[in-house]
């Protein structure tokens, strides 16, 4: 099943940013969407423009850090739709801080959200994807996975980790299904949280300035789902282009 019209896609982390321009893209093109995200009151305003637009969008209060959350959010698109051809595991959070500030609750968080809940997706998914005989894991990581910079090692590190899992998970996969990764460099959201010091702040706000948007993301996971089912784009680095 090659193409994007009429493909079942789950979105984790759909109610903004990246999230929410990839549900939009999708929807345009003609795939049946189910959309997660902690936020509910946002997806079900994203599910509605979605829906008076001529699409199909169903919204699923979701957090990736909760297995059981995962395995509803599958098995809805299952239950609406009859089955799920696309996962996109798009949920994440970044604390931009030096490791000396010693913030283990976020430290925390993040390995949950980044790490954990890629993992999760997969053990709600990848069952349903051998039953059917075909499936795609679409999951956005970073450029921080190619990279570390200071004050944001924590975040570099679960990228890396990522990327590591959706690499072994390519390799494991077999011939009937896909495995991609999407590497966004600066993009236009409200991710990152910055640390109480003054010059991450200022770090941050200039790299806002050569920030690309979220809707440039969104084209890069289209291209690897409309792919025909024997191509499989395993990575995509998408970068503005004053980013060294």
């Amino acid at each position: 099943m090659s193409g994007i019209n009429g493909k079942v896609v789950a979105i984790t982390g759909a109610s903004s940013g990246i999230g929410e321009a990839i549900a939009l893209s999708l929807a345009e093109r003609g795939a049946r969407l189910v959309l997660g995200a902690r936020r509910a009151d946002r997806l079900e305003a994203l599910a509605a423009r979605i829906e008076k637009a001529g699409g199909e969008a169903v919204p699923l209060r979701t957090d990736v850090t909760r297995p059981d959350d995962m395995k509803a959010l599958v098995g809805l698109a299952v239950e609406r739709f009859g089955r799920l051809d696309v996962l996109v595991g798009n949920a994440g959070v970044a604390t931009v801080s030096p490791l000396d500030e010693l913030h283990t609750d976020r430290w925390d968080e993040m390995v949950d959200v980044n790490i954990k809940g890629v993992l999760h997706g997969i053990a709600a998914a990848l069952p349903v994807f051998r039953a059917q005989g075909s499936g795609h894991f679409v999951t956005t990581a970073s450029t921080a996975a190619y990279r570390v910079v200071p004050s944001m090692a924590v975040y570099a590190g679960t990228k890396f980790a990522v990327r590591a899992i959706c690499e072994g998970l390519r390799q494991e996969a077999g011939p009937q299904l896909r495995v991609t990764t999407v590497l966004p460099g600066v993009t236009a959201t409200d991710f990152a949280v910055p640390s109480p010091q003054e010059e991450v702040p200022a770090a941050l706000a200039a790299l806002r300035d050569i920030a690309i948007p979220p809707a440039a993301i969104a084209r890069a996971v289209a291209f690897a789902i409309e792919q025909p089912a024997d191509v499989d784009v395993n990575e995509i680095a998408v970068r503005p282009t004053a980013q060294s």
